[in-house]
C-alpha cells in the first residue's frame, strides 16, 4: 500500500493549505486570535514583507486570511492574483499603487482604520509612507480559487483584465454611493471605526433592528459595505454598552474583527440545541474573549452570540461572502432560512425569550466584575 493510500481525505491538505505550507511563514489556527499584533510574523518572500497566515476553524476553505507588517520606508512586492482581497489597516499609514489595466497607473492613500479592496487581478503594491510600521489584515477568496484550479502560476500570473470591475478610473477610490436599505457601495472607507456614526442619519430605519423577531437585537445596527464589484464583502455592526446580540447561525467563511470595545462571543454547534447549558452541554460551548484587534470565525451551523462588556458601544467588522449585488450561491444556500428569522419560524436566530437562561446570568456576572450593569430588557 502506498503512502498516498494511507492518507485519508480528511488528512490530506487542500491545494490552498498545501500552498500555505509552502510559503514558509506561520499558520495561526484556532477559533480566534485575541490580539493579532502579538503574533510574530516571518518574512514572506512572495509578498516581500513579514506576514503570517490566519487559518481559523470557521473559515472552512471559503475565505483565507493573512496579517502582514511593512517596516518604515518599506514596501511590498508588486503582485496580482485571481482571488478577491479586502484589507483593513490596523496600524500605520501608506499608499497602494495599482498598475494597469493596460498602461494605466493609479494610487490611493490609507491610514489606520482604513478599509479597502484590491481590484481583482490588478497588479499592485503597498508602500509604508508613515513614521511607524504598517500592520494590516487581508481577507481573501484564495481558498476557493486555489482549490478549484490548484495551479499557483495560473492563479498569480493570469493576464486577464477585469475591466468590468476596474478600468483604471482616476476617481475609482473616491466613489461613495449613498446608503440605501443598509447597502453601501464604496471602494475605500478611509476611517471605518467612525463610518457608522457618520452614516447614522441615513441608515436608521433601513433595516430592522428593534423588537422580537427582527434584527439581532435592540440597538443593533448594521450596514453592508460592497467594494470593487466583489462577492467578498464586509459589514459594519455596532451595539450599545451593556447589551448583547441574539444568537444565530449561518454558513462558514465569515471573519469577524473587533474595532471598538471589549467583550466575548459564545459559539456552539446547532445540534446542541438552543439551550446548551440547561441540557448539560455547556462544556461544549466555545468562548472567545475579544478586544480591539481580535479576530474570530464561527463555523458553519454554529450558533454565535456577541456580548459587549466594555464601557463604549461595540463595533465589529465582518468579512464574508454574501453580496446583494453579486449574490454568492454557496452563501445563499447556507442562509436561505433567514438569520433574522426565529428558529421556531424556520430561521436560524434564537429570540431572547427562548435563549438559555444561563446566557443572561453569565453576561450580568461579567458586567458586574467591571462594575457595570446590563441594559437588556427583562
Amino acid at each position: 500500500m502506498t503512502q498516498g493510500q494511507n492518507v485519508s481525505r480528511t488528512q490530506r491538505p487542500t491545494p490552498y493549505e498545501k500552498w500555505m505550507q509552502e510559503q514558509g511563514i506561520p499558520v495561526i489556527q484556532g477559533y480566534g486570535v485575541t490580539d493579532l499584533q502579538q503574533q510574530p510574523p516571518t518574512h514572506w518572500e512572495s509578498l516581500g514583507c513579514s506576514a503570517a497566515f490566519v487559518h481559523l476553524k470557521g473559515m472552512e476553505g471559503i475565505t483565507g486570511m493573512y496579517a502582514a507588517e511593512i517596516p518604515v520606508g518599506g514596501e511590498t512586492k508588486t503582485e496580482k492574483h485571481l482571488y478577491e482581497e479586502v484589507v483593513y489597516v490596523l496600524k500605520g499609514s501608506g499608499t497602494t499603487q495599482l498598475f494597469g489595466p493596460g498602461e494605466g497607473a493609479n494610487s490611493f492613500d490609507w491610514r489606520e482604520g482604513s478599509l479597502f479592496a484590491v481590484p481583482l487581478n490588478a497588479p499592485r503594491k503597498f508602500l509604508n509612507t508613515g513614521t511607524e510600521p504598517v500592520f494590516f489584515l487581508a481577507v481573501t477568496t484564495a481558498p476557493l480559487v486555489f482549490d478549484l484550479f490548484h495551479n499557483e502560476k495560473f492563479v498569480q500570473s493570469c493576464d486577464f483584465e477585469f475591466t468590468d470591475r476596474y478600468a483604471g478610473e482616476p476617481n475609482y477610490f473616491s466613489k461613495d454611493a449613498p446608503v440605501e436599505k443598509g447597502l453601501w457601495e464604496v471602494n475605500l472607507v478611509r476611517d471605518a471605526p467612525t463610518a457608522l456614526d457618520r452614516l447614522r442619519g441615513s441608515t436608521d430605519g433601513d433595516r430592522p433592528n428593534e423588537g422580537a423577531g427582527t434584527g439581532h437585537g435592540r440597538g443593533y445596527n448594521i450596514v453592508q459595505v460592497e467594494p470593487c464589484g466583489n462577492s467578498l464583502i464586509t459589514h459594519l455592526a455596532d451595539w450599545p454598552v451593556g447589551r448583547y446580540a441574539k444568537a444565530h447561525h449561518h454558513g462558514g467563511g465569515a471573519v469577524l474583527l473587533i474595532l471598538r470595545s471589549e467583550g466575548y462571543t459564545l459559539m456552539w454547534p446547532n445540534e446542541l440545541g438552543t439551550q446548551p447549558f440547561t441540557h448539560g452541554k455547556g462544556d461544549r460551548v466555545v468562548k472567545v474573549d475579544w478586544k480591539v484587534g481580535s479576530v474570530f470565525s464561527p463555523p458553519t451551523g454554529w450558533f454565535h452570540q456577541h456580548f459587549n462588556t466594555g464601557r463604549e458601544p461595540a463595533l465589529q467588522l465582518a468579512f464574508r461572502n454574501g453580496s446583494r449585488i453579486h449574490p454568492f450561491g454557496v452563501r445563499r444556500a447556507a442562509t436561505r432560512e433567514g438569520v433574522f428569522t426565529p428558529v421556531d419560524e424556520g430561521g436560524t436566530q434564537i429570540e431572547y425569550d427562548k435563549e438559555d437562561p444561563e446566557i443572561r446570568r453569565l453576561f450580568e456576572a461579567a458586567l458586574a466584575m467591571k462594575g457595570l450593569k446590563t441594559d437588556m430588557r427583562p
